[in-house]
C-alpha cells in the first residue's frame, strides 16, 4: 500500500508517495536521493544513519516514513558546504576524526545534536545528580555512544566535539 507523505529535508520540502514500510533512511536515500546517512547494520545499533528529527537525534532505519510525515529532517548534507562547512564538520577534519569515513555523517549529525541536548540541559547517564557533568569527555563519549566507528577514530572524535562544545 502507498501513502504520499511530505518531509522537510535540510530546509527544502518534499512531497512524495512511499510504501507504506519504507523507512526514512530508504525514503532519504532512494527516493530522494540523500546519501549521507547510511545503511550500516539496518537494526538501530550502530548510527551510520543518524539523523535529527523535528530536532532530535534518531535512528533514521527504524524509523517508517509515514509515521514521520510533515517532519523536519536534518542530515549532514544540510549542515554546511564544501566552502562554508558546519564547525563540527570542520572541526572532525581538522581533529583527523575520521579513517574510512563510512561512520562520519552519522557521527557529525549526532554530536551536533548531542551538544543540543547537552546545551538544553538533557541529562545522560554521565550527568551527575545535580544536573553538572562528570567530566566532559565522559559526557561527549556518553551522548555519542550510539555512534559506532569500525576505523576506532574515537581518539580523535572525542576532541573534535569537545572543541565545538567549549566547554
Amino acid at each position: 500500500m502507498d501513502a504520499e507523505i511530505t518531509l522537510t529535508v535540510d530546509g527544502t520540502r518534499h512531497r512524495f508517495t512511499v510504501d507504506t514500510r519504507t523507512t526514512v533512511l530508504d525514503a532519504l536515500r532512494e527516493r530522494l536521493g540523500v546519501t549521507s546517512p547510511k545503511k550500516g547494520c539496518d537494526h538501530g545499533q550502530c548510527g551510520a544513519c543518524t539523523v535529527l528529527l523535528d530536532g532530535v537525534r534518531a535512528n533514521s532505519c527504524l524509523l517508517l516514513a509515514v509515521a514521520c510525515g510533515g517532519s523536519r529532517v536534518g542530515t549532514a548534507e544540510g549542515l554546511g558546504t564544501a566552502e562554508d562547512p558546519h564547525p563540527m564538520q570542520r572541526s572532525f577534519v581538522e581533529h583527523d576524526a575520521l579513517q574510512c569515513g563510512y561512520c562520519t555523517p552519522g557521527q557529525v549529525i549526532s554530536a551536533v545534536g548531542a551538544l543540543d541536548e547537552w546545551a538544553a540541559g538533557t541529562p545522560s547517564a554521565a550527568t551527575r545528580r545535580d544536573g553538572t557533568p562528570a567530566d566532559p569527555d565522559d559526557e561527549i563519549r556518553e551522548r555519542m555512544s550510539g555512534n559506532l566507528c569500525r576505523c576506532g577514530a574515537y581518539a580523535n572524535i572525542v576532541p573534535a566535539i569537545r572543541e565545538v562544545s567549549d566547554r
